[in-house]
């Protein structure tokens, strides 16, 4: 059967990327077409564009209860990483070559420290539980004297579990040494401001929440030196040199916008469809966990591990049927591996790759939670029996 004999089209992997809001799309309109002139340039159409992206980093500085000094756009989540912990390492590598992070990262932090051990630096991978929260006596027993840099994420990609970093900023700020959260599955999901959790440095995307792809930021709290990954210009205060993306930044900075105003309202309504997915999948399948913790999370994913089902094919059947869903980050897509997040969380490797990652969004409704729910009852009992 093909996929296009189903009538549905459900989108449920809004935390690889979200479907932009229409009025996104409609503040970038013109900057597409009619002010097209350069931030750069001195003449009026450069000042035309500079202003938009004066008035964007603004309004995304107050989002975060930052600066708009602090704000440093980028080209996304993966490149604010980047610049985070490279910039940070390079930095400060003179001062001590140690670098703490944990086991359950994106793979943009992941693959930098890993680059980073290559290039003489250490880096420690702390463990988590088995929801898959950081443990913090850990961290304080891996700090040294050598310790220059923490990155530790805010909410987890592929489960969703709230990390505790008011407590982690609390070691980090008795040994000086600077925090860094990714924090990209967490802006415009829940509440994030920066001094209230205390880090340095906080990366964000603006396709997580309803915005353009290719458009991110990176917070770098005042007083806080990083060096640039690119030479060339000026620009971002000489950290991101490079034209600015003017559409991209005046989207992000409507689509965060919108995601505050409806915060409040966004969120009952997705954590309500959440648990109506986990129940309805509970009473209709059978040999299902759910894997995370149940209350600290954001409210927009739940991960699912089917015993006996291979994940891939069942994210493959759900996809003949109209349905997408993932097995966990997109960017580590045609990886034959169990997920590494659910292997940290000390998963079996036959139940980590029976896992799914079910994440919702403002546009989901009960019809179609319902519907996934009726899918997986059907084709979950047919897998096990190949």
């Amino acid at each position: 059967m093909d996929r296009e004999d189903f009538v549905r089209d459900i989108y449920f992997d809004n935390a690889a990327t979200s479907p932009m809001r229409p009025e996104v799309l409609q503040s970038m309109s013109a900057f597409f077409t009619e002010i097209c002139g350069n931030p750069s340039s001195l003449h009026m159409p450069g000042q035309r564009a500079k202003r938009a992206v004066e008035e964007a980093r603004y309004t995304l500085a107050a989002s975060l209860w930052a600066e708009p000094q602090e704000i440093v756009f980028t080209g996304g989540g993966t490149e604010s990483n980047n610049l985070a912990i490279h910039g940070a390492a390079q930095t400060l590598r003179s001062r001590g070559r140690h670098i703490i992070t944990s086991s359950i990262e994106h793979n943009a932090v992941l693959s930098v420290c890993r680059a980073l051990e290559e290039d003489g630096f250490e880096v420690t991978y702390l463990p988590v539980d088995g929801s898959g929260i950081l443990d913090v006596p850990s961290l304080r027993d891996a700090v040294r004297p050598d310790t220059i840099l923490v990155s530790i994420m805010l909410a987890n990609n592929e489960v969703g579990t709230i990390q505790p970093i008011n407590e982690v900023a609390s070691i980090t700020r008795e040994r000086s040494i600077l925090l860094h959260t990714d924090a990209c599955q967490a802006v415009g999901k829940i509440p994030v401001h920066v001094h209230d959790l205390g880090v340095d440095l906080l990366s964000l995307a603006a396709h997580k929440f309803h915005g353009p792809k290719g458009q991110g930021a990176l917070f770098v709290k005042k007083g806080t030196r990083i060096k640039p990954l690119f030479q060339g210009g000026h620009q971002e205060r000489m950290l991101r040199p490079g034209t600015e993306n003017v559409p991209g930044i005046v989207g992000m900075a409507a689509a965060i916008r919108l995601a505050l105003e409806d915060l409040d309202s966004d969120s009952v309504r997705v954590r309500r469809l959440r648990d109506l997915l986990e129940r309805g999948v509970q009473e209709r399948v059978s040999g299902v966990s759910f894997n995370g913790h149940g209350e600290k999370r954001v409210p927009q994913i739940s991960n699912m591990s089917f015993a006996s089902v291979d994940g891939e094919a069942l994210l493959l059947a759900l996809d003949m049927r109209g349905i997408s869903v993932s097995t966990g980050s997109a960017c580590n897509a045609g990886s034959t591996e169990p997920s590494h997040v659910l292997r940290a969380m000390g998963l079996d490797p036959g139940i980590a790759r029976g896992g799914l990652r079910f994440s919702l969004g403002r546009q989901n409704t009960d019809v179609e939670v319902n519907a996934v729910i009726e899918a997986l009852a059907e084709i979950v009992p047919q897998l096990r029996t190949l």
